[in-house]
């Protein structure tokens, strides 16, 4: 099946370039890696910051270059040493060749064949649908970096849900109703913390049923009062910050509160929209000033601050302790959800362009996917 199919990719030649779907090589797994009939693709914001502004914040990748962190599909092949998954298994996994240390356009997504890595790979049940596994991956890779990683918050591992102790400590997450905030929140809970979010009101059904104890309007100008007053007589495990203005939030809400004083932080100071105008230095202006802000605040707060990056889980026993040790038993036990909801926005790799464009736009508790 594979030699005689069609061996495709959407190509990024250039920076500002849209993507072109043109001929890829099949390339076979080497040792400890597998290759997916790739079934399924989800976009991340990642993907058009690449193509807009590639040469600056991904200086290593030469071009023309596959793109795409998530994937889901069928193995079709598997490399020496791999014992956990066979041919014809169903999977979701992190394509990670984007990462400065793999720089691999064979690692990338969006392509019909993708090799993926055996510990950045999650088996999926029958019942999980490839455009509603493909909404996991680079959430929750980004997520598991920031609670379990040394340098960052440092939780203990998740378990399935019927180990998890009774919660000693909270942790506060910024942005609970986003690809990885709803990771995060689940993560959070199965590694036995109670987790305060906040998310737009019309989301706190949601980030409730992900497990989070209370849900507050981010865009309330008392929300920061009203979880410190939450957090009264408890102890914080932590916070980790997600969207625009989420990084000041959370130091102003743990320079209040007895605990771990830690932030790990999912997103970069940066304009709270596209700027029109003045691109370049309406950005440079908004991190400059975002980074001094944020500086100033944990250094005088007593607070260790962290930037969360999403492939680092690769190479430091994170990535298995997740996709191989816990993520594939929750979700046969119903006990971890693939989220955000998947928003099917079309069929095939040239619809990957439209995609970008789509969620380069915005979409809210859901995820952009491409059925391939």
């Amino acid at each position: 099946m594979r030699r005689g199919s069609r061996k495709r990719a959407a190509w990024l030649a250039e920076p500002k370039q849209a993507l072109r779907v043109t001929a890829a090589a099949y390339t076979p797994p080497q040792s400890n890696e597998i290759v997916i009939r790739t079934r399924a693709v989800a976009i991340n914001p990642i993907d058009w910051m690449m193509q807009d502004n590639g040469k600056m914040i991904y200086p290593h990748i030469k071009y023309p270059f596959a793109m795409g962190n998530d994937a889901a599909g069928e193995v079709v092949e598997v490399g020496h040493g791999v014992t956990r998954f066979k041919v014809g298994d169903r999977v979701a996994g992190h394509a990670v060749g984007m990462d400065k240390r793999i720089n691999r356009s064979a690692e990338g997504s969006f392509q019909a064949y993708t090799v993926l890595r055996p510990y950045m790979t999650t088996s999926i049940p029958d019942s999980l649908s490839f455009e509603d596994a493909a909404v996991m991956p680079l959430g929750l890779s980004t997520a598991a970096c920031g609670l379990f990683e040394k340098d960052q918050l440092a939780l203990p591992y998740p378990r399935t849900r019927k180990d998890i102790e009774n919660a000693r400590k909270t942790v506060v997450i910024w942005g609970g109703s986003t690809s990885v905030g709803s990771n995060a929140i689940q993560l959070a809970v199965a590694a036995g913390f109670e987790v305060i979010t906040t998310c737009s009101p019309r989301n706190f059904d949601y980030v409730k049923k992900l497990g989070a104890s209370q849900a507050l309007d981010y865009n309330n100008k008392h929300t920061v009062d009203d979880i410190v007053h939450a957090l009264k007589g408890k102890t914080i495990g932590g916070a980790m910050s997600i969207g625009y203005g989420a990084a000041d939030a959370c130091l102003d809400i743990l320079g209040q509160c007895n605990g771990d004083k830690v932030l790990t932080m999912a997103s970069y100071p940066m304009p709270a929209s596209p700027p029109k105008r003045l691109v370049f230095l309406t950005t440079v202006y908004a991190y400059l000033s975002g980074m001094l802000s944020i500086w100033l605040k944990s250094r005088t707060r007593g607070i260790r601050t962290g930037y969360i990056f999403g492939t680092s889980l690769v190479f430091n026993g994170v990535g298995k302790a997740v996709y191989e040790d816990y993520v594939p038993q929750a979700l046969t036990e119903g006990t971890f959800i693939a989220a955000p909801d998947a928003m099917v926005v079309g069929k095939g790799l040239e619809q990957i362009q439209p995609a970008l464009d789509i969620q380069r736009k915005g979409v809210s508790a859901k995820k952009v996917v491409v059925v391939l």
